[in-house]
């Protein structure tokens, strides 16, 4: 199993809960079963045809996935995923 870390804003989609434990081989599939166990959240994480938003950052034990292969990136037990929005603004 693998741990996907719920970054506040999200939590209200997911029982209030900081983490997820899910199952998958790849980061594609544990977050497809994030979305199975919490259908709710795939409007804020997916674009309609299914692709991880741009706002949308994912690492696997404080790495980005965008530098490995992306949902593709292979998942041992224990690994921990983080959703991290990408926060912008200032002046």
């Amino acid at each position: 199993m693998s741990k996907i870390h719920i970054p506040t804003p999200l939590r209200q989609y997911v029982g209030k809960q900081a983490s997820v434990e899910v199952t998958g081989a790849t980061v594609g599939d544990a977050m497809n079963a994030l979305i199975a166990q919490h259908p709710d959240l795939k409007k804020h994480l997916y674009t309609d045809d299914g692709k991880l938003r741009a706002f949308v950052n994912l690492y696997v034990n404080d790495e980005d996935i965008r530098y490995l292969q992306k949902e593709a990136t292979a998942l041992k037990d224990g690994d921990n995923i983080s959703i991290v929005p990408s926060i912008a603004g200032g002046c």
